[in-house]
């Protein structure tokens, strides 16, 4: 079988082998990039002209009204603009995520340089907070929130979604961690550095590719988050944007236009990131940030 694939492959010129490779990814691309060309595009028809029917077709004039009115809102459709649940969503994100991916790195230093007895037994109970039905939990997680005074603010949701996140960021710098050289910390420790001293000095400086793999994906996570957001947050003043999408739905009619560029506004931020930041992305996790 080896010998007959190697000479199937020699009787295909290496270029037309390239071709098909490259026809099959653009293929793959223009498949995954349909729903953002359907949201564009559907965003900057009228409400008049655009349709279910019509999103894959060109606008005869192009506007920019579904974007505008999806940011401020519209008094007389008894919406509000997204703006205010962009900022929330910021609010809740960005300190969630940095909790959260700070914790990881600690968790995974220590059950991995700092191992102590029943160490793996901490990561284990850790590690199963990533399999538990977040529906599961959901009652208790709400007694628990307004026991301690947060619920139905940003501040309680920011700390659910930081603890949901925990086991999935220690995992990944645990995994990262077992690739550093121990003999790193232990020529800190014979030169009299403490733990948070090889911690911040050494260990958390050279996780750069752990911790970019951790903030993307925890960013991901938070920000397109809906279940927790919509459990535990009431008031539209604290909402984050994935509720503020569903309160822009009309009961008797759908604005598609606006929907469409409300979404499009919401997906902004991870598109951004993917795009920005993508290659650092695939390079912490080939360099071990997720490897065991």
């Amino acid at each position: 079988m080896n010998r007959m694939s190697v000479v199937a492959r020699r009787r295909v010129p290496r270029s037309i082998r390239r071709i098909i490779l490259y026809a099959v990814a653009v293929f793959f691309a223009l498949v995954y990039l349909i729903p953002i060309y359907v949201m564009v595009n559907a965003s900057m028809t009228s409400f008049e002209t655009v349709s279910v029917n019509t999103m894959w077709l060109l606008p005869e004039t192009f506007s920019f009204r579904g974007f505008r009115t999806a940011w401020v809102g519209d008094p007389m459709q008894g919406f509000t603009g997204l703006g205010r649940y962009f900022l929330n969503s910021l609010i809740i994100t960005v300190p969630a995520m940095i909790v959260s991916v700070f914790l990881g790195a600690l968790n995974g230093y220590i059950l991995t340089k700092w191992k102590f007895k029943g160490s793996n037994l901490v990561f284990i109970l850790i590690l199963f907070g990533m399999f538990i039905p977040l529906q599961s939990i959901l009652i208790p997680l709400v007694e628990v929130v307004r026991k301690v005074g947060l619920y139905g603010t940003r501040t309680g949701l920011a700390l659910a979604c930081t603890v949901y996140g925990v086991p999935i960021t220690t995992l990944l710098f645990r995994s990262f961690y077992g690739t550093l050289p121990t003999s790193l910390i232990e020529c800190a420790r014979i030169d009299g550095a403490g733990f948070f001293k090889i911690f911040f000095r050494i260990a958390f400086p050279l996780s750069l590719s752990a911790i970019t793999v951790a903030s993307i994906w925890q960013f991901t996570q938070i920000w397109n988050g809906y279940l927790l957001a919509v459990v535990l947050t009431q008031r539209p003043a604290v909402q984050p944007i994935t509720v503020g999408l569903l309160n822009m739905v009309g009961a008797f009619f759908v604005q598609w236009n606006i929907i469409m560029a409300g979404a499009f506004i919401a997906a902004i931020p991870t598109l951004l990131i993917y795009i920005l930041v993508s290659r650092y992305f695939v390079k912490g996790i080939m360099s071990g940030a997720v490897k065991g």
